[in-house]
């Protein structure tokens, strides 16, 4: 890989990259503009199942994403004011945190959002990743299915832990939160809180002192927000008790004014 490609010629010479391995899409025409360049980078990779990448594509990719990261600007832990004891709020995008680990709301199959350009935080982490982490979570998934059976799916409230790769946080920890399609019940609150109860229970078992929640099952899975931030809360608040000096911070990460006042008000 040449080192002194400009951050645009990176971008280019992606695009077509990603054009040709996706085969169906090899013709499509490429944006004249950044950001149209950036979209259909961003959508090739959405859509791209996993499979093996050549090594320079991979190189170009990984260069080209840390740019990117450093461009938005890496939050760290100082730059962020603790609330309670260990616990933040932290409104922003969370793929810019250097935590030792963000939580992404997956879904069952574990492979990310194959939806182009769409806005999850799933979508999200899988993008600025890159490639790789799907390929990862399918590995993952491939040794699960041979031990469980074909039709294994991911059940809610069991994360999964991968690499992080060319986001700023050093792992990723990929949950299914409880999916609410009729009215709330106890149930549904437990599975909640047993995402952020085993998550710090997985960030314990593998030395990752500090981690990033995003608001688990508040968006397509249709938990109220305001009852999902109390269950949030109060179970960190219990675990933390419970585990004195285990995790240096615990941040709970809102992407809007709503969520951030809901989490305020909890303080």
């Amino acid at each position: 890989m040449d080192e002194k490609l400009t951050q645009d010629q990176r971008l280019t010479e992606l695009v077509e990259a990603f054009k040709r391995d996706s085969g169906e899409y090899q013709n499509i025409e490429t944006p004249r503009d950044t950001d149209g360049r950036r979209r259909l980078l961003r959508s090739l990779m959405n859509i791209r199942m996993p499979r093996r990448m050549p090594p320079e594509t991979l190189q170009l990719q990984d260069a080209y994403l840390r740019e990117r990261a450093e461009g938005k600007g890496i939050v760290t832990l100082e730059d962020i004011p603790v609330k309670e004891g260990v616990i933040s709020i932290w409104q922003g995008d969370i793929t810019r945190l250097a935590a030792d680990a963000i939580v992404n709301a997956a879904n069952s199959q574990m492979l990310g959002c194959f939806v182009p350009m769409h806005t999850c935080i799933d979508n999200c982490i899988h993008t600025f990743a890159g490639v790789q982490l799907r390929a990862e979570c399918n590995r993952q998934m491939m040794q699960l299915r041979a031990k469980y059976g074909p039709d294994y799916e991911q059940p809610t409230a069991v994360p999964m832990l991968t690499d992080a790769y060319n986001l700023p946080a050093k792992k990723v920890i990929h949950i299914v939160g409880p999916i609410v399609s009729g009215r709330l019940n106890a149930a549904l609150e437990q599975d909640l809180a047993d995402c952020y109860r085993n998550t710090l229970d997985l960030c314990a078992e593998n030395g990752l002192r500090s981690v990033a929640f995003c608001c688990i099952s508040t968006g397509v899975f249709r938990f109220p927000s305001e009852r999902a931030a109390q269950i949030a809360v109060k179970t960190a608040r219990q675990w933390l008790a419970e585990h004195n000096s285990v995790m240096a911070r615990v941040i709970f990460n809102v992407f809007s004014d709503k969520d951030r006042s809901i989490y305020e008000h909890l303080f």
